[in-house]
C-alpha cells in the first residue's frame, strides 16, 4: 500500500497507479455533486459550464451560510458544514459522469456497484472512501467556496471548493477492477458459510 498526493485535475495515468488499500490525498479544487444535480444533468439534459474534466466529485449537499461575496467565499457561500452521503443510490451516474463530463474521481460513503466497477477499469477512474461521520473534518480541507452553478437546486447545486489536504482517503475501487467492496463481501459469504457448515446447517 503506498499513498499519493494528486493535484487537481488529473490524468488517467496518475489514476493507474493506485490500488485498492492505497491512500489519496487531493489538492487544490473538488466540485460537490449529489443526487438532484446529477438527474437534471443526465436525465433533463442540462449541461455545467464548470469543466469537470480530470477532476474529482464528491458526493454531497453541504450545508452552507449565504454571506456578501468575498475573496475566500467569491460565490456568496460560506461553509458550514460539508459532509459526504451514501453513494449507491447515485450508481447509475458512474458512467455518464466519466464519459461526457471526464471525471476521474468520486468521492463518497458505502461504496459503488459492479457497473461502476466496470467504467473505472475501461476509462480510468477510481472511488475514494470518506469514514461516515466524518463531516467535521472534511469541512477544514476546504479553503473557499469558490464558485457555484445549477444554483436553482440549491443546495444539491454544483459547487466548486478550493481544497488543500483533502485525505487521507482511502482507495476503495481502482481502475483495475478492484473493489474493497466486493472483497469484504467475499470474505463475508465465505465466514457466514463456514459458521453454517460448523453448525451443521
Amino acid at each position: 500500500m503506498a499513498h499519493h498526493t494528486l493535484h487537481m485535475p488529473c490524468t488517467e495515468a496518475d489514476i493507474r497507479k493506485l490500488r485498492v488499500g492505497d491512500t489519496v490525498t487531493l489538492q487544490d479544487t473538488l466540485f460537490g455533486i449529489r443526487d438532484a444535480t446529477q438527474i437534471h444533468m443526465f436525465d433533463r439534459g442540462r449541461r455545467t459550464r464548470f469543466d469537470l474534466n480530470g477532476h474529482a466529485v464528491i458526493h454531497t449537499a453541504p450545508n452552507v451560510r449565504k454571506v456578501e461575496p468575498t475573496g475566500t467565499n467569491q460565490a456568496g457561500y460560506e461553509a458550514v458544514c460539508i459532509g459526504t452521503t451514501t453513494s449507491d443510490r447515485m450508481e447509475r451516474f458512474t458512467r455518464p459522469l466519466m464519459e461526457r463530463e471526464g471525471v476521474r474521481i468520486i468521492i463518497g460513503k458505502g461504496g459503488l456497484r459492479d457497473d461502476s466497477a466496470r467504467a473505472f477499469q475501461e476509462l480510468g477512474g477510481c472511488y475514494l472512501a470518506v469514514i461516515g461521520g466524518a463531516a467535521a473534518l472534511e469541512t477544514t480541507w476546504i479553503t473557499a467556496i469558490e464558485d457555484v452553478d445549477l444554483d436553482d437546486l440549491n443546495p444539491e447545486s454544483l459547487w466548486r471548493f478550493a481544497i488543500r489536504d483533502f485525505g487521507p482517503l482511502i482507495v476503495g475501487m481502482d481502475a483495475h477492477g478492484g473493489s474493497l467492496y466486493r472483497d469484504v463481501q467475499s470474505s463475508v459469504e465465505a465466514r457466514r458459510a463456514a459458521v453454517l457448515a460448523k453448525l451443521g446447517a
